[in-house]
């Protein structure tokens, strides 16, 4: 499964690659070739980065409700307990 992205994107990021190329490589890179690269991004590098980001998501949130139910106890029937004389 490729990254998909929005044609607005597409648009903002075909002039990067070719910034890229030039500052970096002093080579100039045609429209084509930066969406072909960007296409070639999309399908073979931006899944790990994705599945990175899965990996990150589900350890905060697993380290966040880990203990759950500590966290979010109340103990029941204190009214007496807790209210002021």
């Amino acid at each position: 499964m490729a990254l998909e992205l929005t044609k607005e994107e597409t648009t903002e990021i075909i002039p990067s690659l070719q910034k890229y190329f030039r500052e970096e490589f002093d080579q100039e890179l045609s429209e084509m070739k930066a969406r072909f690269l960007m296409e070639y991004f999309q399908q073979e590098i931006a899944p790990l980065a994705y599945n990175k980001g899965v990996k990150d998501a589900e350890l905060y949130f697993r380290n966040k409700t880990e203990d759950l139910p500590g966290i979010c106890y109340e103990q029941p029937l204190a009214y007496w307990t807790r209210k002021k004389k």
